[in-house]
């Protein structure tokens, strides 16, 4: 059974080429548009990662990072944050938030696919 990843992303190019690279890797996906579209899609059903942005419209991907950590189904669901945010400040807020990796645009497809397959095994 495949493993099933959630994209937040508000750019739809990006939700795209992310989900062609996941689903070449033979996962399902699952796109959101923001943090406040991400949480409506929240069912209760398996999400073995989410990949999110930081800088969106309606909620950001810190607000909803923090967000999704007070829901117990998700909790302990691993979130790689995939941004062109590359501050200290940022990475360390988006951290402390409990994002498990931080990856910076633009990205190396195979990188991506190395760093999901890491936190889904996980």
């Amino acid at each position: 059974m495949a493993k099933t990843i959630m994209i937040v992303d508000d750019s739809l190019s990006m939700r795209s080429t992310i989900g062609i690279t996941l689903r070449g890797a033979g996962y399902e996906v699952i796109e959101a548009c923001d943090g406040k579209d991400a949480l409506s899609k929240l069912d209760g059903r398996k999400l073995h990662l989410i990949i999110s942005d930081v800088n969106m419209p309606n909620m950001d991907g810190i607000s909803f990072l923090k967000a999704l950590k007070q829901l117990a189904a998700y909790r302990f669901t691993p979130v790689i944050m995939l941004t062109t945010e590359s501050q200290d400040k940022t990475i360390a807020e988006g951290k402390a938030a409990g994002a498990r990796a931080w990856i910076v645009k633009p990205f190396r497809p195979a990188a991506l696919v190395d760093a999901v397959a890491k936190l889904v095994m996980a």
